[in-house]
């Protein structure tokens, strides 16, 4: 399997252009139910192009993008250089290199499933200050709500490259709950939608990490079967993509080194 770190490398354009954005309800829950305000801080961890951060950005508040990966740093520092209140850090989820206790709210979007799940919590746990939260937060692709949905989703299966050992389904219930323990946990659910052209439908399936690459034996052949999905299931030269953006949502206890 490809190191996580390395796995968008070449993705990047497709990424910034055709991944989803999430809801403006993921700012209003926090408000809502967890104190945010403007003068909160956010660690938004897997920070990738920003999409995410942004979100927070547009609220005010002063975030740091904590990313791995050199070309989505870079791209996530060029499409937010006008925030001022963005930084911009080389960090993984396990070793933020932020200082204890600085921020209010850690946030993963589209990463939680990427990272070593026990280093993290620990990391979070210290990087977070007292009764602060952690959100993790995933667009999930439905697969059932249509024809042309479900045909993707077997365009999936047949093609990708490791899709099932990479899928964010992988975290079940029971992972997230093992997290937050002893805690408990809040699940919110919120509709996504996007429309695409035929280069958009394109886009968006080369934007994804288990998708093969041009020089890959299976990339013509997918192609191929994009093209007759596409032309099959148009309506008016579109197609939609529908998710559930799902917000999980809690506090962690500090646990005391032994």
């Amino acid at each position: 399997m490809i190191n996580p770190t390395l796995r968008f490398s070449n993705r990047v354009e497709n990424y910034v252009k055709y991944r989803p954005g999430y809801p403006t309800d993921v700012v209003d829950t926090f408000a809502k139910e967890c104190g945010l305000t403007q003068n909160s801080v956010v660690a938004d961890i897997g920070s990738g192009t920003g999409i995410l951060s942004e979100l927070f950005l547009k609220n005010g508040n002063r975030v740091f993008g904590i990313e791995p990966n050199r070309a989505m740093r870079e791209a996530g520092e060029q499409l937010l250089g006008k925030y001022p209140a963005f930084t911009s850090i080389d960090g993984t989820a396990e070793e933020t290199s932020l200082v204890d206790r600085s921020v209010d709210f850690v946030t993963a979007g589209q990463a939680f499933h990427w990272f070593d799940r026990e280093r993290a919590r620990k990391e979070f746990a210290r990087i977070l200050k007292p009764s602060s939260w952690v959100a993790l937060i995933w667009n999930e692709r439905l697969t059932d709500t249509s024809p042309f949905l479900h045909a993707y989703e077997e365009l999936l299966q047949r093609y990708g490259t490791d899709y099932a050992a990479v899928d964010h389904r992988n975290v079940d219930t029971d992972a997230i709950t093992a997290f937050f323990a002893p805690q408990p946990f809040t699940l919110r659910k919120f509709e996504n939608r996007q429309v695409f052209d035929y280069d958009g439908l394109k886009g968006r399936l080369l934007s994804s990490s288990y998708t093969p690459e041009p020089g890959h034996p299976n990339h013509p052949p997918m192609l191929d079967a994009l093209r007759a999905l596409f032309d099959k299931h148009q309506i008016n030269g579109k197609v939609s993509f529908d998710y559930v953006t799902l917000l999980y949502f809690g506090q962690l206890i500090r646990q005391l080194e032994a």
